[in-house]
């Protein structure tokens, strides 16, 4: 299945930086801020002198001076921002003036601008650049801004405010962009509590600062124990089968062994190549085992944030946290999730079945398949069936082609252009570019972080550290990253990856322009906004290019002799496109089942859980998932869920291949793959357009017509009528 691990993850970060647009009150007569927490946000001068985040920043682009940020400078910063904002927002309830969009509205959007600043580098340096130090301000800055968040959301009279402002809207006579703020901010306040009476609002509040300490933990946990698996070979024989290239890799030259490690892109080569069967377990056991058990067991804290998700929907009114997470969503209700990802699930697993009797045939009567031998034999399988050896397609897949490649798509898709520049990042393999519109007018700035180390948290994702904004004549360009966690090559070799990784970086890149291109005044909804299955979009849609005969020939290029990638191993490569795509989609699904039932516990259900293991095991039982099969991810190492921005809402990858499906074969039915007139659709719809309408509005924008299933199921090479 083309989805990028994520992403992804970006989103966590995102909704983060978010939140902090609209997060801390000073405390007055007026308003309701905790006195409190007032000794935790103290800050004096003479520790911010000095503080790079006090000062304007003569940088290339406005980057962060990555070089002279010390991880003491967080949060005395943290603390300053948030007295600035504190006062920001005081100044807007006590304004004596009656509340308008422009003091009210458009004030509550421009407020927080340094919070905004050093959070936004905060957040994205943790994900990067982990250290010990970091790690426990992690643990301290996250509770102080969602109590921060908090006080906002709960300010009965800044509500009352935005309460007044929105009753004259039809009077108002705002354009399409401030009519859409208003509608948001409005949203917003009343999907946070803010109606709610006062004693309920105080247990949200103190359900929001636990769950804001227990997903930040279970992160940290997830970081400690994948950082603590590594599988060392010092025996050359028990490295058969592993490819000279990846062997290079993984060798350590400190340790004297082959070191293995838990990042996806290491462990799935490992697995597919290690003809070492003992060893492809203990790899399998290192991965799925994570964080379950001793000291780091984040089982616990699984079901401690369930509860509190339950208990905090029912005080809101709904049935579960599944009910009010998708009621804003494109899938509007957890029954109508379920019931798309079980008419996929269906074909997907009798697909799954079908090749696992195909790969016990070529593993003979020795042994009794199991999960570790799956992406082992599944490559047997494809070699003999295809001819086809993913190690004869990767020489044809050298990193710097492949990212000229996907700009070249961007290029003759959207007319940006991409200029590599000189700009000191926070780790020296950042690469950057300034991106330009077809105009020439600069969109922003891109920066590229493309391997793997111990620091960074695993999969891919995009994030920002500046928003795009254009608020009083003030415009601002974002600068956006993408990062991938490839791993390093030895010193003078090429960086040569596996096509999966080929398809997810085209994938970032897509959410890259999403908020590159973005046309949209406000932060609230510009770049990558709407709700998660409609967000995958943008990214998952871009996937297709990189697999078109046409776009392959321009940068599928042999690394040492320049030869275009032969057709003939092309049309074996799309021949071979969907084979193991039972298992690629019935993982997946699984722990999107998973992630929903989780979340559509009731409080009363949720409190009677005592173990994650035994209630995972019953859900994927009761949907008839094999033995064989491991979800894609377990409760324990499920961070898109527990510690980042999807709960509910991992289903949304493949709800969005729907779009992005269907999207693509307008493109198809053009018989052009860059057909200008769709192209152009495509960008204004979605790329520029954000969040300005709902989500089901814009794609009929760019489509002309609501989007089908079967492109989907084709796609994947499923029987429609399954």
């Amino acid at each position: 299945m083309r989805v990028s691990s994520l992403l992804i993850v970006f989103l966590s970060c995102a909704v983060l930086v978010a939140c902090t647009n609209t997060d801390n009150e000073k405390p007055t007569a007026t308003n309701e801020i905790a006195d409190e927490i007032a000794d935790e946000i103290a800050v004096t001068d003479a520790e911010l002198v000095g503080n790079p985040f006090m000062e304007e920043w003569d940088t290339p682009y406005g980057v962060p001076p990555f070089a002279k940020i010390e991880d003491a400078h967080y949060l005395p910063a943290i603390k300053k921002g948030i007295l600035e904002k504190r006062a920001e927002i005081a100044a807007i309830i006590e304004n004596p003036e009656a509340p308008s969009f422009d003091n009210t509205i458009l004030a509550m959007q421009k407020a927080g601008s340094l919070l905004n600043k050093v959070n936004s580098t905060f957040s994205n340096i943790t994900g990067t650049e982990l250290n010990d130090t970091l790690q426990d301000l992690d643990t301290r800055i996250s509770p102080l801004l969602s109590r921060e968040n908090d006080a906002i959301n709960f300010s009965e009279a800044l509500f009352k405010r935005v309460q007044t402002v929105y009753a004259q809207k039809g009077q108002l006579e705002l354009n399409e962009q401030d009519a859409r703020l208003l509608e948001l901010t409005h949203r917003n306040f009343i999907r946070s509590g803010a109606a709610l009476p006062q004693n309920v609002k105080q247990q949200i509040t103190e359900i929001n600062a636990e769950i804001s300490s227990i997903t930040t933990q279970f992160g940290l946990n997830l970081l400690a124990a994948t950082k603590g698996f590594k599988l060392e070979i010092t025996d050359a024989a028990q490295t058969a089968g592993l490819s000279d290239a990846f062997k290079s890799s993984i060798w350590n030259a400190e340790a004297g062994a082959w070191v293995v490690g838990l990042n996806r892109s290491s462990y799935e080569t490992f697995m597919t190549e290690s003809a070492v069967r003992t060893l492809r377990e203990q790899l399998f056991n290192g991965y799925r085992l994570r964080a379950s058990s001793g000291d780091i067991d984040n089982g616990p804290l699984a079901i401690r944030v369930a509860q509190l998700r339950a208990q905090r929907a029912e005080l809101m009114g709904y049935k579960s946290h599944a009910h009010y997470q998708l009621e804003t969503r494109m899938a509007k209700t957890p029954l109508w999730a379920e019931d798309f990802l079980l008419r996929v699930w269906r074909p997907a697993l009798a697909r799954a079945k079908t090749e696992l009797v195909d790969m016990q045939a070529m593993a003979g009567d020795e042994f009794k398949m199991a999960g570790h031998d799956w992406w082992h034999y599944a490559e047997k399988v494809r070699k003999a069936r295809y001819d086809l050896d993913e190690n004869e397609l990767k020489p044809y897949f050298e990193l710097s082609a492949v990212r000229a490649g996907a700009f070249g798509m961007a290029n003759r898709l959207f007319g940006v252009t991409f200029e590599p520049v000189d700009v000191v990042g926070w780790n020296p393999v950042v690469t950057s570019y300034d991106v330009k519109d077809e105009d020439g007018s600069h969109l922003g700035l891109l920066m590229l972080d493309m391997y793997a180390r111990d620091s960074k948290r695993g999969g891919a994702w995009m994030s920002g550290y500046r928003a795009a904004s254009n608020m009083d004549g003030e415009l601002i360009r974002p600068i956006v990253t993408n990062n991938l966690n490839l791993s390093i090559p030895p010193d003078g070799e090429p960086t040569l990856m596996r096509f999966s990784e080929v398809t997810t970086l085209f994938h970032e890149l897509g959410h890259g322009l999403h908020g590159l291109l973005t046309q949209m005044n406000y932060p609230e909804f510009s770049g990558v906004d709407g709700p998660l299955d409609y967000t995958e979009f943008p990214a998952q849609i871009l996937e297709h290019w990189a697999a078109e005969p046409e776009m392959l020939a321009i940068f599928a290029r042999h690394f040492e002799s320049g030869e275009v990638i032969p057709q003939e191993l092309v049309e074996r490569m799309l021949v071979a496109a969907n084979f193991n795509n039972g298992f690629a989609t019935t993982e997946y699904i699984a722990a999107s089942l998973l992630d929903l039932r989780w979340h559509s516990l009731t409080l009363e259900e949720a409190n009677q859980l005592s173990d994650a293991q035994a209630f995972e095991n019953e859900v994927l039982n009761g949907y008839g998932l094999i033995d064989e099969i491991e979800p894609r991810y377990r409760s324990q190492y499920f961070s898109h869920i527990f510690a980042g921005g999807y709960s509910a809402g991992y289903y949304a990858y493949l709800w969005s291949e729907i779009l992005d499906a269907d999207g693509f074969a307008a493109f198809k039915q053009a018989e052009n793959i860059f057909d200008p007139e769709t192209a152009a659709r495509l960008k204004k719809w979605v790329y520029q357009a954000g969040g300005l309408r709902e989500a089901d509005e814009l794609y009929r924008n760019f489509r002309g017509q609501d989007p089908s299933i079967e492109p989907l199921l084709e796609g994947r090479g499923f029987d429609v009528t399954e």
